[in-house]
């Protein structure tokens, strides 16, 4: 088991289990470590309203704080409607639902290994295999 905020699987946990917590909606790790030169693992996830998104990226930031991890940048608070956390090695974004439909990021990277987490998903505390 990874322990969270301590390694860059850690900070996945951290924020993933940031995100549960707050109801983010169809939460996925995508890891593109091998095929991307600018990150190791995206985040995203669906918030259902600009109120939301803003929550849910104020709750990472926290959480990330607390840890001594202050992303580089966080780009697209103002309108809630795209969020994205830059944290080097993990890039989150969270988006309302349509326009994370328009953008369909998971499509970028089809041969990336990825992890599905379920709505119903409470807290994550282990990467799938192919992740790591």
């Amino acid at each position: 088991m990874i322990e969270e905020g301590r390694d860059v699987e850690g900070k996945v946990l951290l924020c993933v289990n940031a995100l549960l917590e707050k109801k983010a909606k169809d939460v996925i790790v995508i890891n593109i470590r091998e095929i991307s030169s600018f990150t190791d693992y995206f985040i995203i996830c669906s918030g259902t309203s600009d109120r939301q998104v803003k929550a849910l990226s104020a709750f990472i930031q926290e959480k990330l704080k607390k840890s001594g991890i202050y992303p580089l940048g966080v780009e697209g608070e103002t309108y809630g409607k795209w969020v994205l956390i830059d944290c080097d090695d993990i890039v989150v974004h969270i988006f309302q639902e349509p326009v994370r439909a328009f953008y369909d990021l998971e499509r970028l990277w089809p041969e990336a290994p990825r992890m599905v987490i379920g709505d119903d998903t409470t807290e994550v505390t282990f990467l799938d295999q192919s992740l790591s």
